[in-house]
């Protein structure tokens, strides 16, 4: 049942992780601008695969009422994140590469307009009744439908960060490299590792 959820979180965990994919002066500043957002990032991206692994761990056999805990605590953690990898990068200033402003105001828009929308999804999960199987199964394919909105929200972002040598100085910083997780086959608790 909510299964269709854990494909489309699946598909769009890639989004966030690539998130962590420049000898002159320049080039030191550039790498000093990526290191500083991605040691403000590195939790938040942990805590974003936290929360889609809750999601597609509890999505293989939960029940209605586990499935609605999970989700709606996930995309509360997920807009949480979003809202502070916007603030990391409105706190770093504008990157030091061409049009490094508007890249900058892009992305902390784009950021924080997924948290609000995150935020909705978790509205609308929470307003479920995990009683009813089949109203529960209808609605949670509503909020997987209004995932993967979210997610090309989140990709445009993210893109806007990753150009060119920005994107190859943030690849480097090990704060913006993938997380380590569990894989959902493991049988962890959903509720491993959050915070």
């Amino acid at each position: 049942m909510n299964k269709k959820l854990a494909a489309a979180l699946s598909s769009g965990a890639v989004l966030v992780l690539t998130l962590s994919g420049c000898g002159d002066d320049s080039e030191e500043k550039v790498n000093a601008w990526a290191k500083e957002v991605c040691d403000q990032a590195q939790p938040q991206i942990k805590k974003r695969a936290d929360a889609q692994q809750a999601i597609i761990s509890t999505a293989a056999d939960g029940k209605p009422a586990d499935i609605q805990a999970a989700d709606s605590k996930a995309f509360a953690d997920i807009a949480a994140a979003d809202k502070a990898l916007a603030k990391a990068i409105r706190d770093a200033g504008a990157p030091p590469v061409e049009n490094g402003e508007k890249l900058q105001q892009d992305a902390v828009k784009e950021l924080e307009g997924t948290a609000g929308a995150y935020l909705d999804l978790k509205k609308k999960v929470d307003e479920l009744d995990p009683k009813d199987q089949q109203k529960f199964a209808d609605g949670l394919q509503t909020v997987a439908d209004g995932l993967k909105k979210i997610e090309r929200m989140d990709q445009a972002a993210l893109e806007k960060l990753q150009s060119g040598e920005l994107g190859k100085a943030m690849a480097k910083q090990p704060g913006c490299q993938k997380p380590k997780t569990s894989s959902p086959a493991s049988g962890g608790s959903a509720s491993d590792g959050q915070a």
